[in-house]
């Protein structure tokens, strides 16, 4: 991998033209801009991933907003940078469908456009450019992807005492008082990503696999390919222990982040959750599993921190 990826605004501009590029698929449908769209915080509003021919995954499209900050990528962390991150889908079977990467230099090498911009930015002659280069690339367009300026930024960070209405307020107080959210949707002092970057277990899709939990497990750590004997449904039930191989980690997942968390429903891995309301009613149960009683939260509290999570919409 190429080391240095140094944000220029032609190799931007270049990620940007490969994000949107529906050529870089097997049947020309799909693009990363396909499932990662603008106006939906760069996710998308369907269930799970949708893929060449109307294929559909196994787990909910994640929101790629301040990707840029993420310490991993993916709902289980199966990879650390962006770069890794941004080849994973073009190869899958079901995501692009690309059988390798020769498929993907084909095309740039092949278009006079892309042949003139790779020359500017990597300096490479056309036989010379590699999947470093175009991940590299997609990864530097990926990470102007932010958002901050929230009604909620305007309150916490910009010393605006009415950017937040009395009910955001109180559900603000809620999420990182009594009833915990901020635990692991972190706020910190000068800035607030919403995630801990770690992962945790909310039971979300659990039951899917859980009268072959164990079966699931051995094969998996025994078998050379897994997925000759699994299904990609229970592979990914499994959460963060098909990266770490640690029982602890079965059925874990990343926080998601909550900036522009209206935009981006349904929620959960597996897009089972499908309003903001339900996401909270399961967020109040794990709280309640977690310190071994009961969250009780009024109707009027709850809408409070609905209220809240809807104060994170930025541009």
């Amino acid at each position: 991998m190429l080391l240095d990826n140094s944000q220029i605004t032609a190799k931007i501009d270049l990620g940007a033209l490969l994000f949107k590029d529906k050529r870089l698929s097997s049947d020309g449908t799909i693009s990363c801009a396909s499932c990662h769209q603008p106006d939906k915080a760069f996710a998308d509003d369907l269930a799970v991933a949708e893929g060449i021919g109307g294929q559909q995954g196994v787990r909910n499209t994640p929101s790629l907003l301040n990707a840029a900050y993420m310490t991993t990528q993916f709902w289980d962390g199966r990879r650390e940078t962006l770069e890794d991150q941004a080849q994973d889908p073009l190869f899958n079977p079901i995501e692009h469908g690309l059988t390798g990467p020769q498929q993907a230099l084909d095309l740039v090498r092949g278009d006079a456009d892309y042949r003139q911009r790779f020359q500017q930015v990597f300096n490479v002659s056309p036989a010379e450019i590699r999947m470093e280069h175009l991940a590299q690339a997609i990864a530097a367009f990926e990470r102007t992807l932010l958002a901050g300026d929230s009604p909620f930024d305007r309150y916490q960070y910009g010393s605006d005492q009415q950017a937040l209405t009395s009910a955001e307020r109180e559900g603000l107080a809620l999420f990182t008082g009594r009833a915990g959210c901020s635990g692991c949707h972190s706020i910190g002092e000068d800035s607030a990503l919403f995630t801990d970057n770690r992962f945790h277990r909310l039971g979300v899709g659990f039951k899917k696999i859980e009268s072959r939990l164990a079966e699931i497990a051995r094969i998996y750590v025994s078998s050379a390919d897994p997925a000759e004997q699994l299904s990609p449904l229970e592979i990914s039930e499994m959460g963060r222990f098909v990266v770490t191989g640690k029982p602890a980690d079965i059925g874990k997942f990343k926080t998601p982040s909550l900036r522009n968390v209206t935009l981006t429903a349904p929620y959960m891995h597996d897009g089972s959750v499908a309003t903001l309301e339900e996401a909270v009613e399961l967020e109040i149960y794990y709280r309640s599993q977690e310190r071994a009683r009961p969250l009780i939260l009024t109707p009027v509290e709850k809408a409070n921190l609905v209220a809240f999570l809807k104060a994170l919409t930025s541009p």
